[in-house]
């Protein structure tokens, strides 16, 4: 009895974890972060447009294959959020210009 009262519970939590490193996929949660926030922050500028349509496509990319390798809960929810992030960031920069809009 005085065992269990030491470890915690971690079954019913949103962030539960089977107790396992996963530097992979932590990777990937962790650059489709980052690209999401890139590409969402330079979408808001027209003239970035090459940088936040490429940054979302690369983010698009990263996070649809970090879903596709995701053990827990806690990745995907940071893939989700870096996902979406990048797909927004993508849209816009395609309505203003696209991948290579101004380039020729």
């Amino acid at each position: 009895m005085a065992q269990q009262a030491l470890q915690p519970n971690t079954a019913g939590s949103l962030f539960a974890t089977d107790g396992k490193r996963h530097p992979v996929q932590d990777a990937l949660t962790a650059v489709t972060l980052v690209l999401g926030v890139v590409s969402f922050v330079t979408a808001q500028f027209d003239s970035l447009h090459l940088l936040s349509s490429w940054t979302g496509l690369v983010g698009i990319v990263t996070g649809a294959y970090g879903q596709w390798t995701s053990v827990t809960t806690r990745e995907r929810f940071g893939l989700i959020l870096g996902l979406g992030a990048s797909g927004v960031g993508f849209l816009l920069g395609m309505a203003n210009g696209g991948l290579f809009g101004g380039l020729w």
